[in-house]
């Protein structure tokens, strides 16, 4: 997924001999965090954020042109290293001219397996100028393991596709693994290290994610916004109809931009959002048969352009929560607001906790670059009147740790923000 992004004047600071303004909207306040300079060149990544079993955080990274990287955040020291440099882990030689044929990204969601070990995939980047007409030869899996950091190359899917989403099923012995650009969807049989499609005609949804269910299938939405499942007991492939109770959940091309979905801890269900619109859905992973119950929620938030990346989850508690881009249409600034949004399956409820705010500005300088020009790649944040720095343009990933804390990724500077939990409503 490239990014598309205007550019919007950055709000300036009220004048101090002003009383401070007072936002029209409660603030969501993290802490941030400048991701390791040095492995990314355009100060952005993709979904690439989870968080350990040792509770570390770990984020994946862009150079483009050159390489990628998985960086490892300790919550205790905030002290960030790199643990997967993927040309090392793949053998492979860092151009000294960036180009298209490199492993740019680490764009997958990180999945955290019941060993522990963390699967990432690479993936390509962009043609850097009209004289980069390199072949792009293929992106490769990767497993790192906190408990001995070291890491392993389990191989490239497909040649000419990047990796998009790893999914690990340990106990089954397989991986699943969508490709870009074509969108291939891939099994990996870790015995034998082979890749195959369990049917080479099907297509699954740009940036699609494999679920695995409780019935122990691995499951993804197709282009056309249809359930396939894959049944590792009997090595079958069905594909099912997502029949919604109300709204469609989607249709190809029909331009509300890539699904997201997460699942509940019991793997029964699972909760979906298109990357343009707010509607949740809720979808049952038990059903059988040519027919899968989805059940339309309503909206997570109202507003206008709706822009969610990588955000939605199930967190600690059972609740489902999301980062949605809206209009600013408060006064209170101009540009975009980020919110932290929650849905309470108990009381059906949604809740909006509020604007994305940093309370250590300092964490990156914004001042001017060389021959006092502005610094490239550092117009993703903005000041509201009241001298408060939040998010412009886009947030790409949400995860909750164990203890309740949440982490955001924003680019432009790329940027790790730790927020304060949000305890559910009494």
């Amino acid at each position: 997924m490239r990014h598309t992004i205007p550019l919007i004047a950055l709000t300036l600071f009220a004048s101090p001999a002003l009383a401070q303004p007072k936002a029209p909207f409660p603030y969501a306040w993290g802490t941030a965090y400048h991701i390791l300079p040095g492995t990314h060149t355009d100060e952005s990544g993709y979904f690439s954020l989870c968080e350990g079993k040792n509770g570390k955080i770990y984020i994946g990274t862009a150079a483009y042109g050159l390489n990628a990287y998985l960086i490892e955040f300790d919550p205790k020291t905030n002290k960030q290293r790199i643990v997967v440099d993927v040309n090392k882990v793949c053998d492979l030689i860092t151009p000294s001219t960036p180009t298209y044929a490199a492993q740019s990204k680490v764009h997958t969601r990180n999945y955290v397996a019941p060993s522990g070990k963390i699967y990432v995939g690479s993936k390509q980047g962009y043609r850097r100028g009209k004289d980069d007409t390199a072949d792009y030869p293929g992106g490769y899996v990767v497993a790192y393991d906190p408990e001995t950091d070291k890491s392993e190359n389990l191989g490239m899917p497909l040649r000419g596709e990047g990796v998009n989403d790893v999914t690990a099923d340990e106990k089954a012995g397989l991986v699943y693994v969508v490709t870009c650009e074509d969108h291939h969807w891939m099994i990996l049989d870790l015995k034998t290290k082979k890749y195959r499609e369990p049917d080479p005609a099907l297509r699954v949804t740009p940036y699609a994610q494999t679920l695995l269910d409780a019935k122990g299938r691995a499951v993804v939405v197709t282009r056309d916004f249809k359930l396939a499942r894959f049944d590792p007991a009997t090595n079958k492939l069905e594909v099912g109809e997502l029949a919604s109770s109300g709204k469609a959940v989607g249709a190809a091309d029909d331009k509300l931009g890539p699904a997201c979905w997460a699942a509940t801890a019991d793997a029964k269900t699972a909760y979906l959002v298109r990357m343009s619109d707010p509607t949740l859905f809720r979808i049952d992973l038990t059903a059988d048969g040519p027919k899968v119950p989805v059940a339309v929620l309503g909206k997570l938030i109202g507003g206008k352009n709706h822009d969610t990346r990588g955000s939605l989850i199930v967190g600690t508690s059972g609740r489902v929560h999301a980062l949605y881009r809206v209009d600013n249409d408060t006064k209170f600034g101009t540009g975009y607001l980020h919110h932290l949004v929650t849905y309470d399956p108990k009381t059906e409820k949604a809740i909006d906790h509020g604007v994305l705010a940093v309370k250590n500005p300092d964490w990156f300088d914004f001042g001017p670059g060389k021959g006092g020009n502005p610094k490239p790649w550092a117009h993703g944040f903005h000041k509201l009147p009241d001298g408060t720095y939040t998010p412009l343009h886009a947030h790409m990933a949400l995860i909750q740790a164990k203890d309740g804390t949440f982490y955001a990724t924003i680019i432009y500077p790329f940027t790790l923000l730790k927020l304060e939990p949000h305890p559910a409503p009494k």
